[in-house]
């Protein structure tokens, strides 16, 4: 299908097994797949509300080999936002994430205007290598926001998403369109949100940070 001028392009990068397409599928088609199958690059569409209209939320979901840059610059070129998703199973997938951040600053400029979550994804698995307070540390200085997940359990799937849309301050895109989720997830969980640096007493659980300047929102979930 032909891209249209009113697409809203979200481009997902990550190492090979942190679970992009798991994540994706949760999101678009409400499944989960538990057998690791390598991916080229495959897109997705899904209407979403936007500005008091609708348009197209594409999603790029892209290879986890280094065997195709020109694609990979080709797809930050296009760009409107990205999630870069590491496994909190493995540190190398976070360190891999690094040069594709690099990149995406080299080719879109202004990195604090640009949505950018970093996702750590498996989150209901116990043997950790990336503990929260490392990913939201590595969110810090990368300026963007961060959120664990898990596409097992769908825990903050159509959240990640919803935020995402809402880092970009330039449209009011919703997932929801006449009052109806435009996907396939169930409700989303309430949230509750406090402000870094304050004193206010808040019960947290570090799943969901967002980082804007200097100054940071944390939301419980």
């Amino acid at each position: 299908m032909p891209e249209q001028s009113n697409d809203y392009r979200v481009v997902v990068f990550g190492a090979g097994g942190v679970g992009k397409s798991s994540l994706v599928l949760r999101f678009v088609k409400g499944t989960f797949r538990d057998t690791y199958i390598p991916t080229v690059e495959d897109t997705y569409r899904q209407v979403i509300s936007c500005d008091k209209s609708v348009c197209t939320l594409q999603i790029t979901d892209t290879t986890g080999s280094h065997q195709f840059p020109a694609m990979q610059r080709l797809s930050i070129s296009k760009g409107h936002a990205f999630i870069l998703v590491y496994s909190v199973t493995s540190k190398q997938s976070l360190e891999e994430l690094k040069p594709i951040y690099q990149q995406v600053i080299a080719i879109k400029g202004n990195i604090e205007a640009i949505p950018i979550m970093l996702v750590g994804n498996k989150s209901d698995e116990t043997q950790r290598e990336v503990e929260t307070k490392d990913g939201e540390a590595q969110a810090t200085t990368w300026k963007c926001a961060f959120m664990e997940t898990s596409a097992k359990t769908n825990h903050n799937v159509t959240e990640l998403f919803q935020e995402l849309l809402n880092l970009d301050k330039k449209r009011n895109m919703s997932l929801n369109i006449d009052g109806k989720r435009s996907g396939k997830q169930s409700r989303a969980e309430r949230l509750k949100g406090k402000y870094c640096g304050t004193n206010e007493a808040a019960p947290l659980n570090q799943e969901y940070s967002a980082f804007g300047g200097g100054e940071g929102l944390q939301l419980t979930i």
